[in-house]
């Protein structure tokens, strides 16, 4: 299977993040690549997922895979 591009005009780049977007709550979500595109969301690579903006009054949630022991976690 071939990786997915970023959605931005002109980007070359792999996806990694899918964007969608609740108009009604003014919320943006990032999460992490779907499993297959969806025509109403935006797949986005590193560089932009991280850039990425809403307008002012809107919140945005990120969805993040935790696949290794986050910073001052200790081990049980």
């Amino acid at each position: 299977m071939s990786a997915r591009p970023c959605s931005k005009i002109a980007c070359g780049r792999d996806a990694v993040s899918t964007l969608t977007y609740d108009y009604a709550d003014s919320m943006a979500v990032l999460g992490p690549l779907s499993l297959a595109p969806e025509p109403h969301s935006y797949d986005l690579c590193a560089r932009h997922a991280e850039r990425m903006s809403v307008p002012q009054g809107w919140q945005v949630v990120r969805h993040v895979l935790v696949t290794e022991p986050l910073p001052g976690a200790v081990d049980a």
